[in-house]
């Protein structure tokens, strides 16, 4: 099988050592991808870098640009092709990874809207004594070359997320995608590269493992901005190794919801059953803690077992199909694990925690879940939702904040009262009121605090962290 080649200074590299790539759900062998080293990551930096004092863009023709890439994401060939193979090499059921290729269409709009917009500010320097006679103003100038490193779960929008807000602020960009499926990214990447005008040196694709290749991206000097997502210990630990770079990371998250007796909390077990189990429960924003109020929790936790069991669970290019497989069997066998130490700690399983014959683990709902059970404490990343019963209204607010993480949390209520507190007391960069945490608009600020990450994607927002504030002064 032939090497699917990186594009560094708009040339088709390849290397003598491959990564292969495998689809998750059958084992099949997808492709292979250069294995990159430090030569492959310097060469294409320097290009970056090059085409940023050389050559910089100016803003109409970045926005046209990512105009550009929305279109041809729109076309039917182009749509289709970008999710099937997000389906093959990451098991996303066919249907979910046609709705991120949507996601990534709207998220180069709002970029392009974003870009046009971006401006800077007129500053009042005679409102002092020192400023009389002075004009002054702000421009928002690009940070400088961006590495981004992305990850396996949304291969074509997290990367969207990434590439079209550095594109708008001007920055030129080195994509690594997840080693697990790079193909995805490659291809938006050559879209870009080869059909919207993108010139070749404003992006340079490198594929490889975190040790070598990320690690060389992390630390090269002529890189003045780290994306990452990904897990807390990784985004830390890059974050640790680039003291004196901007480094955006946004990282995991266990995701609580509480459903108060008020509330629609039929509707919230059909939409927790979706939400804890789409991808295989592989998103940061996975409903993971649901605490119930004691009044419901049996009726609630019966209409969230009937609605995992009725999900339809295989091959991910299966229209039918809304369940397939984990990423690897290495974290099947780590979910199957902690479901197995959950219940031997007092939890029960309602349904689920078998692996079947085809290697997918089935969607799991566990009850009398603890806050020391790892299924509660830890992200688990997989098809899994425990629930827990309370009384009073603060303890579940209490037990959803006692997390490291703070990513997205949720609250199903009818009272304004509960929403109000929800929205002061939940320690969140989101809270998401009648529906789950695992919903994202992708034009929001989105991102969290604590071990959730330091950051907030959405492109306006991405734009802003990938710019600098130069003030002039006109004298």
């Amino acid at each position: 099988m032939s090497q699917h080649p990186v594009r560094i200074d708009g040339q088709a590299v390849h290397t003598d050592d491959s990564m292969v790539i495998t689809a998750p759900y059958d084992g099949r062998t997808l492709g292979e991808v250069p294995a990159c080293g430090r030569d492959h990551v310097d060469r294409a930096v320097r290009g970056a870098r090059a085409a940023l004092t050389e050559a910089p863009l100016p803003q109409w023709r970045r926005a046209e640009i990512l105009d550009r890439a929305a279109e041809l994401l729109a076309d039917d060939d182009v749509f289709e092709d970008l999710a099937r193979t997000i389906a093959l090499e990451a098991a996303k059921p066919i249907t979910t990874a046609r709705a991120e290729v949507s996601r990534c269409l709207s998220t180069f709009r709002f970029s392009a809207a974003a870009c046009r917009t971006m401006a800077g500010e007129v500053l009042p320097l005679d409102a002092s004594r020192a400023g009389e006679g002075r004009l002054g103003f702000t421009l928002r100038v690009p940070v400088g070359v961006v590495a981004a490193i992305t990850p396996f779960n949304f291969p074509v929008n997290l990367v969207a997320h990434k590439l079209a807000p550095a594109i708008a602020a001007g920055c030129p960009v080195v994509l690594k995608p997840a080693h697990q499926t790079p193909l995805s990214g490659l291809k938006l990447a050559e879209l870009l590269l080869d059909r919207c005008g993108l010139p070749h040196g404003w992006l340079h694709t490198v594929t490889g493992d975190g040790p070598t290749t990320g690690a060389a991206l992390v630390e090269h000097d002529d890189v003045a901005m780290v994306t990452f997502t990904g897990s807390p210990e990784v985004g830390w630990a890059i974050r640790a190794a680039a003291p004196r770079k901007k480094v955006s990371l946004e990282l995991g998250n266990n995701s609580p919801i509480i459903v108060e007796p008020d509330g629609d909390w039929q509707s919230a077990a059909a939409k927790i059953a979706a939400a804890g189990t789409t991808h295989a429960g592989q998103s940061c924003i996975s409903v993971q803690r649901v605490y119930v109020h004691s009044s419901i929790a049996d009726a609630f936790t019966d209409e969230l077992t009937r609605a995992v069991d009725a999900l339809v669970l295989g091959d991910p290019l299966d229209d039918r199909t809304q369940v397939s497989a984990l990423i690897d069997t290495d974290n099947r066998d780590r979910v199957a694990a902690w479901i197995d130490d959950a219940v031997g700690q007092g939890a029960s399983i309602a349904t689920g925690g078998t692996i079947r014959d085809d290697g997918v683990l089935a969607p799991t709902v566990l009850t009398d879940v603890t806050a020391d059970m790892a299924v509660c404490s830890q992200e688990v990343f997989g098809p899994l939702v425990g629930v827990r019963r309370y009384d009073h209204l603060d303890d579940a607010f209490a037990w959803a904040n006692d997390t490291r993480y703070g990513l997205h949390a949720g609250i199903f209520t009818a009272d304004l009262g509960a929403t109000r507190r929800a929205i002061e007391v939940l320690d969140f960069g989101g809270v998401i009121v009648n529906d789950v945490p695992t919903w994202r608009a992708d034009q929001m600020p989105y991102g969290g605090v604590r071990d959730s990450g330091n950051t907030r994607e959405g492109p306006a927002y991405a734009i802003a962290e990938m710019t600098e504030v130069r003030s002039a002064v006109i004298a």
